[in-house]
């Protein structure tokens, strides 16, 4: 058994041991070491898990999988770690003592990510998924002295909590009914659909729409989020959200066929009530932490859009518009970092004038958001096509038509941070100071949303070989 596929978990596990022991060993250097440390350690981890993008191997009679699929997510996990690694090192800096435990807690929340997207059995997918969030109740809760942090760490804590327990009695129910927690074998279990397994099924669904804050499950996000270090908000947007639906996409595609319980349409209910909301409740918000938020919110429901179409299309979409929505989150998020780190304010008047102080942060941040509206030709754009193509497809024009809606509201409130950044009084005077790191992150961010909406073929591939498992 070819063992050194389980090189990116193990390296990943290895790196964040690594930093800790820094702290411990060298206190006062490992620490000022343990950024550049993190991120040379995840980019040669990045560029292996390239190398080994078309890998195939099951280990441990199908608890962990290596496939294409896994290894999609492995790279979107790894590239949104490093970004957020890049945009936030100023800010994280202002932690002074504590700065390589949160490098540590990142790398390990990352670690719990790429277990879940290759978990072949529920209780991996449930070590996975507490490893993330523990490591994301910490960060959280990391400013000490900010009550608003330590408020948002106790929510987060207290819910997650509640969430993980209804989905690991979803998951006992689901094993009661099949006699097995290998996703590939439930399927082969499942004969007849009792009330049993489909509440099995309904408690592991609403136990994901916590993570990835889909409607009515998504009242922590706001809070958290507003509350939250804003590199721990950039990277829980990003990548929970990703992860989520890595597992979400493989346990229904493969152990809950469609021909077993036909759950879409309560799918698409959702789907439908999330953009809704998300969008809605986004236009009057006047924090762009927040707004992003409820963004964040909106997005899950296009995600999740994917999901109901469940075919070639529609899941060749939720790959692809993950990836890209990582590189536009974390664009916008780091804007708002050194705006913050500047300002000390998340507030849209914050970015009033920021075209006259820093016009290159207000370019991207535009570009950013309006990629997270949809518009061409942003990268947004050609993923939401997919998504949508996919539900025609299936027979969902409805819900095709409320996400074309709901992405023309969209562009209010996003046009709203730029309506500030260029019509806005400039009130601060002074220019966005940002680090070397931060500015090769942003450019990144830059360059990749507009490369995947101007040429989606490359990534739209790369997407579509991941998903030839599911058909």
């Amino acid at each position: 058994m070819a063992y050194n596929l389980l090189l990116t978990e193990i390296l990943t596990a290895f790196s964040g041991l690594l930093i800790l022991a820094l702290g411990l060993a060298w206190p006062k250097r490992g620490r000022e070491l343990s950024g550049t440390v993190s991120i040379i350690a995840l980019l040669g981890i990045l560029i292996y898990a390239i190398c080994n993008f078309s890998a195939q191997q099951v280990f441990f009679q199908g608890i962990y999988q290596v496939d294409t699929y896994g290894s999609f997510f492995k790279i979107l996990f790894l590239i949104a770690a490093i970004l957020v690694m890049l945009s936030s090192s100023k800010y994280v800096g202002a932690f002074q003592n504590k700065s390589n435990e949160y490098y540590g807690l990142l790398i390990f929340a990352t670690l719990g990510m790429i277990v879940m997207a290759c978990a072949g059995d529920f209780i991996t997918i449930y070590l996975g998924l507490e490893l993330m969030t523990i490591s994301f109740y910490i960060m959280t809760a990391y400013l000490l002295e900010d009550e608003r942090s330590s408020e948002a760490g106790l929510k987060y804590l207290i819910l997650g909590a509640i969430s993980s327990a209804i989905m690991l009695f979803g998951m006992s129910l689901v094993f009661a009914m099949t006699g097995t927690t290998v996703i590939s074998a439930v399927a082969a279990k499942i004969t007849v659909a009792p009330p049993a397994l489909i509440a099995g099924i309904g408690l592991i669904m609403a136990g994901f729409a916590f993570k990835i804050s889909i409607v009515p499950f998504h009242m922590w996000a706001p809070d958290i989020y507003q509350g939250a270090p804003i590199p721990t908000t950039t990277f829980l947007a990003v990548g929970s959200k990703a992860a989520g639906f890595a597992a979400l996409v493989r346990i229904f595609m493969i152990a809950f066929p469609l021909a077993t319980f036909d759950w879409s349409m309560l799918l698409a209910i959702l789907a439908a009530v999330t953009i809704i909301i998300g969008n809605l409740i986004a236009l009057p918000q006047t924090n762009v932490k927040r707004l992003l938020a409820y963004s964040s919110i909106a997005q899950a429901g296009y995600i999740l859009v994917g999901l109901v179409a469940g075919n070639a299309y529609g899941l060749k979409g939720v790959l692809f518009y993950a990836m890209v929505y990582v590189f536009a989150n974390t664009g916008a998020f780091a804007v708002a970092t050194a705006v913050e780190v500047e300002t000390g304010s998340t507030d849209i008047e914050a970015f009033s004038g920021l075209s006259k102080r820093s016009p290159f942060m207000a370019a991207v941040m535009t570009v950013c958001v309006l990629s997270l509206a949809g518009i061409p030709p942003m990268a947004g754009f050609a993923g939401k096509f997919y998504l949508f193509s996919g539900a025609i497809s299936s027979g969902y024009l409805w819900l095709a038509f409320i996400g074309l809606l709901m992405s023309m509201i969209s562009v209010y409130y996003y046009l709203g941070i730029s309506k500030a950044m260029y019509i806005g009084e400039n009130k601060g005077g002074e220019t966005v100071q940002i680090g070397g790191a931060a500015r090769l992150a942003i450019w990144v961010c830059l360059l990749a949303t507009v490369f995947c909406g101007v040429c989606p073929q490359p990534l739209s591939q790369m997407a579509q070989y991941a998903i030839a498992l599911f058909f």
